[in-house]
């Protein structure tokens, strides 16, 4: 039903705007963001059209950011797929992306819940302030865990945080109950996020659907490699200095910084953050197992740490 809204969502927009729309919807995604509000709604008892329109909502706003992520790191490829910006240009990408945050606030305001566009407005603000702080570390080696974990937060943990909140709000929840599925949902989006930062070292560009190390070529430094570095791995910094000033893998084959990430224990250190990220997401149900939706939601945290295998 989501996939209805979604699809009704796009061909009702403006023409430019209905065919990059379309073809990102097309392209696969997991709807994490959209199954997480649905689920949050169930668990809070509240099942009617609204949840379904708001899980839209945030998939569209999630889709927004993507494609202006995408202009801002150059990116070519989304998903396997040649991405919106390299289809379309810079200028059409942004103005999609600009059209879809719009659409999304249009649609949350037929709820009529000024909660509900509190939360849409705080989460979206974050994320761009995500990027802003993003921006400011692009190229430069030294960065450190904190930084890393508040880019995580704000870049992609608000968003969870924000459509576990959404569900809780839809099903009637205040304070404390309200808060305990923000936080559920804030732990399991750095435990997602920490295990994309992990993909980048342990899959393949095929399993990515970009090219390895992608992130490092725009000039990210993520945990595993400011891991590695705080490991004393004699040639780490150096190499990874190097990469950066070049914006490129020519003096560093991408294979020799994924060996010595995989030689340092970076990889481990991180892979125990994101369980201890998601044993704190499942710590704020409070042992609640009553429901097919609780039950759920206590399995998500361990899917989200399987998509490493």
């Amino acid at each position: 039903m989501v996939e209805e809204e979604l699809a009704r969502q796009s061909e009702a927009a403006f023409p430019p705007v209905s065919e990059i729309t379309a073809y990102l919807l097309g392209g696969g995604g997991k709807r994490m963001r959209p199954a997480l509000l649905l689920l949050s709604a169930s668990y809070a008892g509240h099942k009617d059209r609204s949840a379904i329109r708001l899980a839209a909502v945030v998939e569209l706003l999630h889709s927004a950011t993507l494609i202006h992520d995408d202009v801002i790191d150059s990116a070519d490829t989304r998903r396997g797929r040649p991405s919106a910006n390299s289809k379309w240009g810079n200028h059409r990408s942004v103005l999609t992306g600009d059209w879809l945050y719009m659409q999304s606030f249009q649609m949350a305001l037929e709820e009529r819940n000024f909660r509900i566009l509190d939360i849409l407005i705080d989460l979206t603000q974050k994320m761009v302030e995500g990027e802003l702080i993003q921006l400011a570390k692009i190229g430069r080696i030294d960065v450190s865990e904190d930084d890393a974990l508040r880019l995580a937060t704000y870049k992609t943990a608000c968003l969870f945080s924000g459509c576990a909140r959404l569900g809780g709000v839809l099903g009637g929840l205040e304070g404390e109950e309200e808060q305990a599925l923000a936080d559920y949902g804030k732990y399991a989006g750095l435990a997602f996020q920490l295990v994309d930062d992990l993909l980048d070292f342990t899959a393949s560009a095929e399993q990515l659907g970009k090219p390895v190390l992608s992130d490092l070529k725009e000039g990210k430094v993520t945990l595993p490699l400011i891991y590695a570095i705080e490991n004393g791995h004699r040639d780490a910094r150096e190499m990874v200095a190097r990469v950066l000033a070049e914006k490129e893998f020519n003096s560093v084959r991408p294979e020799t910084i994924v060996s010595l990430v995989h030689e340092s224990g970076a990889l481990g250190r991180a892979r125990a953050l994101a369980q201890d990220y998601a044993c704190r997401a499942k710590a704020c149900l409070n042992g609640r197992q009553d429901s097919e939706y609780s039950r759920a939601l206590a399995t998500l945290p361990d899917f989200i740490l399987e998509r490493e295998n």
